[in-house]
């Protein structure tokens, strides 16, 4: 087990350097610098001015020696200009100077950089914003994933019957109602006067600062809706497969009851396939849940994110990149390990 963690540890870490260059090649094309440079000084700068910004900012470079530098292998750029001023990223004014800076200050440092649009250290938002979209989605996982597996194995239990069909229709609707449908809907049926029921807030700004059962059911339910029926049809397909079973008949012929059959045979084996969707759901759940967090106001880790893209902010978008791409990769680590302790017919050699 070891080796196998070993080697999905070294493949995952591999994957992570290929999706992070390929990310900072994408940020780093010349639109996209030509747009900072002028967001940064003025948009009527001559193209001169842009190659003098960027040359100073150290964004001529390589690609290779960029993406070093950012990722702290390489010592970081340092530029004197014509006054024999010296700036560079490590250099921080009234902190440390040109000889006293350290030449290395990368990701791997914890350097992330300094966001353009929210004027502050790239790294402190982006622990900030997930740590909003963290409670969040935790409250949606709390409430999807039971919610979702007593729907599919009450489904699965007996497949054809009314429940089944019921529970199945419930599913389908739920998995194909986008989040930006439903939480309208939510909206318009629980905070407007149209309907009377002034029960929750349509925003959930307030929920940054403290949760409430107001300010929180809405956005919490909106995404919860939309993964359970996904995850209540793996459940159910996985439930009715095993009620077929070979050892699943002789345990009925053997005269035991369907509770036990159920819960004692049935369901450790119906849950095997609907754990790897269900750690899928924590990418989702990171930055899939933008339309959710703007619909709702809701200033978490996918909001920065479409900030970020929307005002072309290299550095903030960069790390919130990274952030995903380790999200992405952990959980795929804990599913596939998980996988082979539930299922003992998995060989790891």
């Amino acid at each position: 087990m070891g080796l196998f963690i070993l080697r999905r540890v070294g493949v995952m870490l591999l994957t992570a350097l290929c999706l992070t260059f390929i990310v900072f090649f994408m940020t780093n094309l010349y639109p996209n610098l030509e747009k900072l440079a002028k967001t940064q000084g003025n948009f009527r700068m001559s193209d001169e001015a842009v190659v003098s910004y960027l040359t100073r900012e150290g964004y001529m470079a390589p690609l290779p020696v960029k993406y070093g530098r950012w990722l702290g292998v390489l010592p970081n750029h340092v530029f004197t200009d014509q006054d024999g001023k010296t700036t560079g990223k490590c250099i921080r004014e009234g902190v440390n100077t040109a000889e006293t800076a350290p030449r290395y200050c990368g990701v791997l440092q914890g350097e992330w950089g300094y966001s353009s649009v929210f004027k502050d250290d790239a790294g402190s938002i982006i622990a900030k914003r997930l740590g909003l979209t963290g409670w969040l989605a935790l409250l949606a996982f709390a409430v999807m994933i039971p919610a979702a597996l007593i729907i599919g194995v009450l489904a699965g239990m007996r497949e054809g019957s009314r429940m089944d069909r019921t529970l199945s229709t419930f599913s389908i609707a739920s998995s194909a109602t986008p989040e930006y449908v439903s939480g309208v809907i939510f909206i318009a049926v629980f905070t407007s006067s149209a309907f009377g029921l002034k029960w929750f807030k349509g925003s959930a700004t307030s929920a940054m600062e403290d949760f409430t059962w107001a300010n929180i059911t809405l956005p919490v339910a909106t995404i919860a809706l939309y993964g359970v029926g996904y995850i209540a049809r793996m459940t159910r397909a996985s439930m009715a497969e095993v009620m077929t079973a070979q050892y699943i008949r002789t345990a009925r012929l053997k005269g035991v009851s369907f509770g036990n059959i159920v819960v004692k045979h049935a369901l450790r084996n119906a849950l095997i396939a609907p754990f790897t969707v269900i750690m899928l759901q924590f990418p989702y759940l990171l930055t899939g849940v933008v339309i959710t967090e703007t619909l709702f106001n809701y200033k978490g880790f996918g909001w920065m994110l479409v900030q970020a893209a929307s005002n072309n902010d290299i550095d903030l978008l960069l790390g919130g990149s990274v952030v995903a791409v380790i999200v992405v990769l952990v959980t795929q680590l804990i599913s596939d390990v998980g996988y082979v302790f539930l299922n003992p017919r998995i060989s790891i050699s």
